[in-house]
């Protein structure tokens, strides 16, 4: 049985990422970073950057947008660099702002349930 974005053909996710193989330098991306929309998507926006911004209404970890989106990390990852250069995402760590240091257990949940997804 397949995996998720394994067999998806090569040609497709060069197309998505404009042959791009990695995202923009310093982009804050690891698993656990929030991402979260700050605007509606736009007509005409490419299918896959409107879908994370429909996902993104609400923070939502790397991880389980990659699952949900069913594509590798490494592209999610550079459509994601896109959507923050624009300005239509905003990216934060769990750890940052936290008052206490500690991760929220509903967090850890949510990059669970999208590690499994995987």
């Amino acid at each position: 049985m397949s995996r998720p974005g394994r067999d998806d053909a090569p040609d497709r996710l060069y197309t998505l990422t404009g042959g791009r193989s990695r995202p923009a330098p310093d982009t804050p991306f690891d698993l656990v970073t929030l991402i979260v929309a700050e605007c509606d998507p736009a007509p005409g926006m490419q299918s896959e950057h409107a879908a994370i911004l429909r996902l993104c209404e609400r923070p939502t970890a790397v991880v389980e947008l990659a699952a949900e989106l069913r594509l590798p990390l490494s592209i999610t990852r550079i459509l994601l660099s896109d959507l923050l250069a624009a300005g239509r995402v905003r990216a934060r760590h769990p750890r940052r702002g936290d008052a206490g240091g500690a991760l929220d257990p509903d967090v850890l949940e949510q990059v669970l349930v999208g590690l499994r997804n995987l």
